[in-house]
């Protein structure tokens, strides 16, 4: 069957990533502050990773695995910001074809990697404080290995087809994505194929992860809760609390930037199209700019990391 006269037969090279197409003017003011929080990001993360890599003290299951969340902010952020300024102050809006669908599988696995270390670190705080004579022999370095890889593999594998099956439509329309990045629907808008079984995956696959991993931290910290509630020592309360503080900040700002995210684009024909796009930006760069923060001012261990690092220099 032919094509229709309007589509073109040539496969699709590359895309043209349009950023605020409503608001062209936003790029330029935005384009400050995104950097300096791009840099914050970058700054604060290295230097938890140096800190908890140089200080002995912090060579401990619970600082390995803020250092695995570390780098997977390093990474997101990479993945994202650097292509956003280079459209904001050279207009490079070009991707290539390999390049955008590359950007989405690591947007979307280590997006729910992301969520499934905060479960991991729910699960840790769960021992230390409703098991804490088990917890030395449970949150092993072995333990924080195979939760590495559980997270690693679990996230890797069901998001991976995802951009492939993105990259395997046909492209016979035009090549502009209406977004600074290569978000799933974004591109796979542009086919003239039909998509309905690619956005149940996506839909299906991104709920049951971020899903389960929300339940177990909700039943997690439900225990710890519970657990604390029990304790009649003065003062023991808020200090068992208090070790957990930093954690629930940190799930804090994720799913909070992520549920605006989620009703924004549930409630699009409601606000501007270009308000999702900022909101998709500030959520690969807020969490990793805060998260090294609320660890570094709240945890009297990481402080001292640092303070000795830094008398050394």
């Amino acid at each position: 069957m032919a094509l229709p006269s309007n589509y073109s037969t040539a496969p699709v090279s590359e895309f043209l990533l349009i950023c605020f197409p409503n608001y062209q003017s936003w790029q330029h003011w935005l384009s400050l502050p995104l950097s300096l929080l791009f840099l914050l990001a970058m700054g604060a993360n290295t230097t938890l990773l140096i800190t908890i890599r140089l200080e002995a003290s912090l060579h401990e299951p619970m600082y390995y695995l803020l250092s695995l969340l570390s780098l997977l902010d390093m990474v997101l952020c990479l993945t994202v910001i650097p292509k956003v300024l280079a459209m904001f102050w050279f207009d490079l809006r070009s991707i290539s074809f390999s390049a955008c669908f590359l950007q989405m599988f690591i947007m979307n696995s280590f997006l729910t990697m992301e969520s499934c270390t905060f479960m991991v670190m729910a699960y840790d705080r769960y021992v230390a404080i409703c098991h804490p004579l088990r917890y030395p022999s449970i949150i092993t370095d072995q333990f924080v290995a195979r939760a590495a890889v559980f997270v690693v593999a679990r996230n890797g594998i069901l998001t991976m087809p995802i951009p492939i099956l993105s990259s395997r439509l046909r492209y016979c329309a035009e090549n502009i994505i209406k977004n600074c990045i290569c978000t799933n629907l974004s591109v796979s808008k542009l086919s003239c194929d039909d998509i309905t079984f690619h956005r149940l995956y996506q839909f299906v696959t991104g709920w049951t992860l971020l899903g389960s991993d929300l339940i177990l931290i909700v039943l997690s910290y439900s225990f710890i809760l519970k657990a604390v509630l029990r304790i009649k020592a003065e003062g023991a309360a808020a200090k068992a609390l208090s070790t957990c503080g930093s954690h629930f900040i940190l799930i804090l700002f994720f799913s909070t930037v992520l549920l605006v995210l989620v009703i924004t684009n549930l409630a699009r024909k409601r606000i501007p199209p270009d308000v999702p796009i900022l909101l998709n930006i500030l959520h690969h760069l807020i969490p990793p700019a805060l998260n090294p923060i609320v660890y570094g001012v709240r945890t009297k261990e990481i402080k001292q990391g640092i303070q000795k690092i830094l008398r050394k220099l």
